[in-house]
């Protein structure tokens, strides 16, 4: 089978829902070990073991919000998905782990359909255990906490909110197998649904009156207040800086370039990728009255983006700049 270039969101949604193996590379056009991997797509595509296997290339960039739904922060990344499931994950150019996980799972693809029902449901089971224990306070309701979409969970994270609580929310509106299944397996026919440390607390009868108590207040974990843990990022390292992508797998060529400047140097560093936390994207924008990234921090105080930086380096005073001198 051929490798399919993918253009659009409801192309890859397509994909994803068919019960045989996809495998899709998510990757950007700069980064030179992309273009080398897709090569090693190309040839596994070919072998005849593998050709029920779809094979998919994704530009990360481009289709941003697959990119977020699969957690995808770095390219080359590879998410192997079956019914809409992700069963393995490749982060990095790996060819010889991708070509093992790909037949591996091709294999077993095909023993699926004869699968008993048990077997599908220990799975299920599994994938809402991971669902509920993905965050310490985890909501699963109907639309998100920007847009509710029923009147019980737009309350629910009305007093959620309230209680400044940091917590989680899975839509599960978007996922029939997930908001069934969640019912059977938690015992609770209605959503909204709390959990608390992998436990089921309850909806939202019960959330008022653990509120009314003052109980549910100190079971809830805090949500660090935005500028407190902004300050905290931008001394986690004596030079810090905010980008788009990691320094081994940039995102955009600004970062790309600063990054080649910063390694130049010799000096340490650490980096925070800004597309993994809109929260802090957002935010640190306005806490430091700059509009683009990449950020430059040194020391705690924001010296500047790109251009900053190819300044300082023309005068001489890049070096000494970045060690706070």
């Amino acid at each position: 089978m051929s490798v399919k270039k993918i253009a659009s969101e409801q192309e890859f949604k397509d994909l994803e829902k068919t019960n045989g193996l996809f495998v899709v590379h998510f990757m950007a056009e700069w980064a030179a070990q992309c273009s080398q991997m897709n090569d090693v797509i190309t040839e596994l595509s070919k072998q005849p073991e593998l050709k029920d296997v779809t094979f998919g290339i994704v530009a990360a960039e481009d289709l941003s919000e697959v990119s977020l739904k699969y957690n995808v922060s770095a390219v080359p990344t590879f998410v192997l998905i079956r019914s809409g499931q992700v069963i393995e994950r490749i982060d990095g150019a790996s060819a010889a782990d991708l070509t093992a996980k790909v037949k591996t799972q091709a294999a077993k693809t095909s023993l699926v359909s004869t699968a008993p029902v048990a077997a599908t449901t220990t799975d299920l089971n599994t994938r809402l255990k991971q669902l509920i224990n993905s965050s310490k306070c985890m909501l699963f309701m109907k639309g998100s906490p920007d847009a509710p979409r029923c009147g019980f969970s737009r309350t629910t994270v009305e007093l959620l909110n309230k209680l400044e609580a940091d917590y989680s929310t899975f839509d599960i509106l978007t996922d029939e197998e997930v908001r069934q299944g969640l019912k059977t397996y938690s015992n609770w026919p209605t959503y909204p649904q709390l959990y608390i440390d992998g436990e089921l607390v309850g909806g939202l009868d019960i959330l008022k009156e653990m509120d009314a108590s003052g109980e549910l207040a100190t079971m809830l974990p805090k949500k660090q207040k935005l500028e407190d843990r902004l300050k905290s990022l931008i001394n986690r390292a004596p030079l810090m800086v905010f980008m788009k992508g990691e320094r081994t797998a940039p995102r955009c060529g600004f970062s790309k370039t600063l990054i080649g400047m910063l390694n130049e140097t010799g000096l340490e560093y650490d980096t925070f990728d800004i597309l993994t936390d809109e929260e802090v994207r957002q935010g640190l924008k306005t806490f430091s009255n700059w509009p683009t990234y990449p950020q430059v921090y040194v020391k705690g105080e924001l010296v500047g983006g790109l251009d900053i930086l190819k300044e300082l380096q023309a005068s001489g005073e890049l070096i000494s700049t970045l060690k706070g001198e």
